[in-house]
């Protein structure tokens, strides 16, 4: 009997010493050299890099809105358009300025890759606009090619470069751990890192 309990007590306290090391830098992710300034005062800010033309964040999407519906306020969450195709970037920060970032996210993602439309076409993206955020044509293109969605375009690329981002869909914590699917195991598993990352950041 005392062999057995010696035994399940040390199993007991392997068990933390072991989920610290499951995720471990160099490994599942890197420091960035230079952090980036992120939020702060008990916020961990976590940011998601994608494009719309990107097939692996067409299908990595549906699990961060799951994720990003189950984050508490303790996490700010927000989504950096990669400026490798400008009118997807375009497209992202006119909806955001629209203010219907939630109605027409998706359904470009949807247009591109289930539909196969063009959506670097400005007539592709209003009709998008139009038909899922209540946006009259007018508005979106006076909006897209507006001197405030250029900048928001702008700010991104340098904020990306400053990231040091290789590949897409990435994940930043915290404007200094960088994670992507290469390095967590898969493109999901990216999300459990962060979730690991989050909790070192809040302790």
């Amino acid at each position: 009997m005392k062999i057995l309990l010696s035994a399940i007590l040390g199993a007991l306290v392997l068990v933390p010493a072991i989920a610290e090391e499951r995720y471990r830098q160099g490994d599942q992710y890197e420091l960035i050299p230079i952090p980036v300034e992120a939020s702060t005062d008990g916020i961990v800010e976590v940011v998601e890099i994608f494009s719309y033309g990107c097939v692996h964040c067409y299908n990595f999407d549906p699990y961060v809105e799951v994720w990003k519906q189950e984050q508490k306020g303790a996490v700010k969450f927000e989504r950096l358009p990669a400026v490798f195709t400008p009118e997807f970037a375009k497209a992202y920060y006119a909806a955001e300025i629209l203010d219907v970032v939630d109605e027409v996210h998706t359904p470009i993602f949807n247009a591109l890759h289930i539909e196969r439309k063009d959506m670097r076409r400005r007539e592709a993206l209003a009709e998008v606009f139009k038909r899922y955020g209540g946006v009259p044509e007018d508005d979106f293109l006076s909006v897209y090619d507006s001197f405030a969605v250029q900048s928001r375009v702008q700010q991104a690329q340098a904020r990306v470069a400053a990231y040091r981002v290789t590949g897409i869909p990435t994940m930043i914590v915290s404007g200094k751990y960088r994670i992507d699917g290469r390095m967590a195991g898969s493109n999901n598993d990216m999300l459990k890192v962060v979730d690991h990352l989050v909790g070192l950041e809040l302790d």
